[in-house]
């Protein structure tokens, strides 16, 4: 059944991406002479993608991905995979200043909660110091082949694999090497579409992770919002540019707003960037709609009409809280988008990954993570019924 035939009979789910991983893969990501090709870790990737796989079919989900189980991050792992990068060895300082830490320091200066590591502020940790190549090949190999060996044996609509966005891959970068940040970012552009372009030829859809694009204004009080469009323009531009090989249908975008359990009050509208992210060279939208702070957007999509085949994967379980969402609220909050654009055009999915860095204390709890996924599942079935009766 393909996944468009599947989209008229029901809503089908998914997630964004980062799933928890096992406590010894934590243990030995964690270590200073972590390396993801040697036997211990290879061994210890591959158990934790097979199980993770099972998870997600376990608890219902229909489009799944391998959790960014061999990733240290969901952008730094793009660091050993380019040429021309390095670690900064300059002081960086602690933090940036942002609409956030203005509004609330006293919250970011003790770090509440994890707060500071979750909100794009924390400055570049890398350089620009020559021509950036992509020579991830080998390692995006195995990622590949390890979750190629697990997905064969389970019933699954359809399998995509996370990677980073050219913004999101310069945003933790400063320049070094090239003439203008326009150059620079075209260069990360043509370098990750190799990866964007060998994971959906290995059948997967790729999902484009990209919270800088809604981040942008948050991270910067000394521009306005018609400046941060300006500047979400060019970067989708570039996106575009390195998904032109790619048909549509096999492309997700991802953007959020980056801050977990964070007070949120600078965050972009969505009003004021929704139509830019239609511009994406994509089939498929995912963006955050179950937390407080951006629930009530659900009606910006009033009177937007998708062009065919296209979707929206509206987050209707939430990364910023640990409760767990009621299934009667998953289907309120699906049915309402349902009734802007049409039930067909809805995939049910989650604000956010769940855990994109390996902790020692994880961002939500790997049970409550779970227990969230097999609600989403739930409220999706009970959202079926009422729409397709």
């Amino acid at each position: 059944m393909s996944l468009n035939a599947e989209r008229r009979k029901r809503i089908v789910t998914t997630h964004v991406g980062s799933l928890p991983r096992p406590d010894a893969l934590t243990k030995i990501m964690a270590a200073d002479d972590f390396a993801a090709e040697s036997p211990a870790s290879a061994a210890a990737i591959r158990d934790a993608v097979a199980e993770i796989v099972r998870k997600q079919a376990e608890v219902g989900v229909d489009i799944i991905d391998d959790g960014e189980q061999s990733k240290p991050g969901f952008v730094v792992y793009v660091m050993d995979r380019l040429s021309g990068v390095e670690p900064r060895t300059d002081d960086i300082g602690p933090h940036l200043t942002t609409r956030e830490t203005l509004s609330f320091p006293e919250v970011y200066a003790h770090g509440h909660a994890g707060y500071a590591s979750h909100s794009g502020t924390l400055p570049p940790r890398f350089a620009c110091t020559g021509p950036i190549r992509y020579t991830g090949h080998a390692q995006l190999r195995t990622d590949i082949e390890n979750l190629k060996a697990v997905v064969k044996s389970a019933h699954l609509l359809d399998v995509f694999m996370p990677s980073a966005s050219p913004t999101s891959i310069q945003s933790w970068q400063v320049n070094r090497h090239y003439k203008s940040d326009e150059e620079w970012l075209f260069a990360i552009a043509e370098a990750m579409r190799e990866e964007y372009e060998a994971i959906v030829e290995a059948g997967f859809m790729v999902q484009i992770d990209d919270p800088r694009l809604a981040m942008f204004y948050m991270l910067n009080p000394g521009k306005d919002v018609k400046e941060c469009r300006h500047w979400a323009e060019g970067r989708v531009e570039a996106l575009n540019y390195a998904l032109r090989n790619i048909p549509s249908a096999r492309v997700r975008h991802h953007t959020c707003h980056g801050i977990n359990m964070g007070p949120r009050v600078n965050d972009m509208e969505m009003k004021n960037i929704i139509d830019i992210v239609l511009k994406i060279k994509a089939n498929y939208y995912s963006f955050e709609a179950a937390n407080p702070r951006h629930e009530h957007e659900w009606l910006v999509w009033e009177g937007t009409k998708l062009a065919e085949g296209k979707a929206i994967m509206p987050g209707v379980v939430t990364h910023t809280s640990v409760i767990v969402e009621h299934p009667e609220l998953v289907a309120q909050r699906i049915m309402r988008f349902a009734g802007l654009v049409g039930r067909e055009n809805v995939i049910a999915s989650v604000d956010c990954g769940f855990a994109s860095t390996p902790r020692a204390v994880p961002e939500v709890h790997p049970t409550i993570v779970w227990e969230k996924l097999r609600s989403l599942t739930q409220g999706a079935r009970l959202a079926s019924r009422e729409l397709w009766r």
